[in-house]
């Protein structure tokens, strides 16, 4: 039943101004409010994120926000992205959504969608796959399994109903992801410590820590694995130089030396991996600001409850095809398993590994890690009114 004098139409606008662009940031406080498991993200950080004077997207890259307001009130958000070196390399003509949240009402996505798909239009694009924050290189996936545990860093977290608000507008399963759960790394370790003995007599394969006094070109040897190691992988678009150092920068304050592993064959790097302390379980303390009242006291609480987290995430994990046969990865887990996690006490998730990619799952299957969470990523035409 409408209420008199207030308005049901629902108007998506694409935002423009700094205020809007504020109101797009805060707007999921209104969705997470009685969520104990979200994560309110760093204002801040989420500033930079969508700037397009700062992030490096941007030089490749374009995308749009959009708000949707029923009368004045904010109801939803979204983001639409085209990337032109994902089409380059999957030969394909693909735009993205992200940054989706809406209250739970299918006028509302709907209208969300329209506006993200018009604009994907605009640039020639004749489908559209998302949940994906610019690119898969980013934040990505809708959860729709494990909505118990909060998110770690650098994961999406969601409600249930968007599942079914999603699907309500002819959005179907692309593919999914998981993530993975390591409750028992002592156990974990035994099992790798066999394997590791058996490879190393193989082939001579040296495993170093990473070099934080170099960083810059610690990150482009990273770069140049990733690219190598993943590019057959669905999804997969390069990193650019420009996108793999603002990353670096921003996760700088968070890596540890033993941490970042690299692997080496005759001082080639054919092999790494990455793992950060989970710095959602001090940003669950401080409500998205690093400040209050102009005292720094969110800092201060960020500082505190940083040094406390033993809790980790196994970011990346990648092998030069070539060295794949050689035990790299196993002997990268292991160094990770026995040096950040039992030797200081941390538990931990690794992810996201495509449900298709079997070597991987069954490898964390046979080690003992738990599949705890699902994502899932959509898609859908953009000929024909957009519905297939």
């Amino acid at each position: 039943m409408k209420r008199k004098g207030v308005s049901t139409r629902i108007e998506v606008r694409q935002v423009t101004s700094r205020r809007e662009r504020n109101a797009f940031i805060k707007f999921p406080w209104r969705i997470y409010k009685n969520d104990p498991t979200w994560v309110p993200p760093l204002i801040i950080e989420r500033k930079g994120f969508i700037d397009r004077k700062r992030h490096p997207f941007y030089l490749h890259g374009d995308a749009a926000l959009f708000l949707a307001r029923r009368g004045t009130e904010i109801v939803g958000r979204i983001m639409a992205s085209d990337d032109p070196n994902y089409n380059a390399v999957h030969q394909s003509n693909v735009g993205c959504f992200g940054l989706l949240d809406t209250i739970d009402d299918p006028e509302v996505a709907d209208a969300l969608f329209r506006a993200a798909g018009n604009w994907l239009r605009s640039k020639g694009r004749n489908e559209i796959m998302g949940p994906v924050d610019y690119s898969t290189n980013y934040v990505c996936g809708l959860l729709i399994d494990g909505f118990q545990y909060p998110p770690t860093l650098l994961t999406s977290h969601n409600p249930p109903y968007y599942t079914a608000l999603i699907e309500s507008c002819g959005f179907e399963k692309a593919k999914d992801l998981y993530a993975w759960w390591f409750s028992e790394p002592a156990s974990a370790a035994a099992r790798l410590r066999q394997l590791g003995s058996v490879f190393r007599k193989r082939q001579s394969v040296t495993i170093r820590k990473g070099n934080l006094k170099n960083l810059r070109e610690e990150s482009r040897r990273l770069r140049e694995i990733y690219n190598e190691a993943w590019q057959k992988n669905w999804g997969f678009v390069p990193f650019t130089e420009k996108e793999i150092e603002f990353m670096t920068h921003e996760l700088k304050p968070l890596i540890v030396p033993e941490f970042t592993l690299i692997a080496e064959i005759e001082d080639e790097p054919v092999g790494f991996i990455l793992c950060v302390p989970d710095i959602n379980v001090a940003l669950r303390h401080i409500d998205g600001r690093l400040t209050k009242f102009g005292l720094p006291i969110g800092l201060a609480k960020l500082l505190y409850y940083k040094s406390r987290t033993r809790t980790a995430r196994l970011i990346a994990l990648g092998v030069k095809r070539k060295h794949r046969r050689a035990g790299i990865a196993e002997m990268l887990v292991l160094q990770i398993i026995e040096d950040a996690m039992i030797k200081r006490g941390f538990t931990g998730e690794l992810s996201l590994t495509l449900e298709d990619n079997y070597m991987i799952n069954r490898f964390l299957r046979a080690i003992g890690a738990k599949c705890y969470k699902t994502y899932r990523i959509y898609k859908r035409s953009l000929v024909d009114g957009g519905r297939k």
